[in-house]
């Protein structure tokens, strides 16, 4: 059996979910212009392919620690509707319906949270998601991260364990992505596609003879 992974941000969708997130805070007051300016900063970071993840991660999710899991998804949700779903991109929606049509699997394969990933895994129908989960007891976070996360080479080692447990060859499967960061994902996989590709992963796809698309919102 074999699968189609998708990346999100800049893949599926046309847009970076976290700078989303992050404008949908600021509208509400609830970041200041500093928290932003260092947001951004740490974006560029990830753009560049040198953010520790890992770190980052965990100093933010320990902010979260003691509230209440159903708000986050209720609230999620309600800006998943408004600032998310409309910039699902056509191109994504129409592989989306290729791999479907050809029996694959279609997985979300993403950095980004359930709160996010879930409702968008919802709205195209896919079979499954794999994401980086945030530890949560009694209905409350932690403040800890479940690890690996989801990222870089993290993406990989979900992805196998999911793949040993529904069959799936990755050596036959395809993964679609935008981002220099997914680069240990797209060389464990039989069928590497790059989606508006930042400059590092275009010229690495072009020396490896990779498919390069452009997609846009619908």
């Amino acid at each position: 059996m074999q699968a189609a992974f998708f990346d999100m941000d800049h893949t599926v969708l046309t847009v970076n979910s976290g700078k989303k997130w992050l404008g949908y805070l600021r509208r509400q007051g609830r970041i200041g212009r500093l928290e932003l300016l260092r947001a951004y900063g740490w974006y560029l970071q990830y753009k560049l392919a040198v953010l520790d993840m890992d770190t980052l991660s965990q100093r933010l999710v320990g902010e979260l620690a003691g509230q209440s899991e159903a708000d986050m998804i209720a609230e999620c949700d309600a800006w998943y509707r408004e600032d998310i779903e409309p910039n699902i991109a056509s191109g994504a929606r129409d592989a989306i319906a290729r791999h479907r049509k050809a029996g694959d699997r279609v997985v979300l394969l993403t950095s980004a949270t359930p709160y996010v990933s879930r409702p968008l895994s919802t709205t195209l129908g896919l079979d499954d998601y794999l994401c980086t989960r945030l530890e949560v007891s009694q209905g409350k976070f932690t403040g800890r991260v479940v690890k690996p996360t989801c990222y870089g080479g993290g993406k990989v080692t979900h992805a196998e364990e999911w793949a040993r447990r529904t069959g799936v060859d990755l050596r036959r499967s395809s993964f679609y992505t935008d981002s220099y960061t997914d680069l240990p994902m797209l060389e464990r996989v039989g069928r590497p596609v790059c989606i508006n590709p930042d400059p590092r992963l275009a010229r690495h796809a072009r020396r490896a003879g990779w498919p390069i698309h452009a997609w846009e919102s619908t």
